[in-house]
């Protein structure tokens, strides 16, 4: 278990509340998201987007007669 994973005492406190195969399957599944989490951080690319120049917008603007 990494040292951002649920610490033991957590992980007990979940499986005496909600028993013992769902409290470990529920930190198992937290560890699971917070490894992926940590994998797309690690690599993680910025992206510049690039926008065309701009066309002058030709406006119609209505006068009262």
């Amino acid at each position: 278990m990494n040292d951002r994973g649920l610490s033991y005492n957590s992980r007990k406190a979940l499986m005496v509340h909600i028993g013992e195969n769902a409290g470990a399957e529920i930190a198992d599944l937290l560890n699971s998201l917070l490894e992926e989490v940590e994998e797309l951080r690690r690599t993680k690319v910025s992206i510049t987007r690039i926008v065309p120049g701009r066309q002058p917008v030709q406006e119609f603007i209505e006068e009262p007669v």
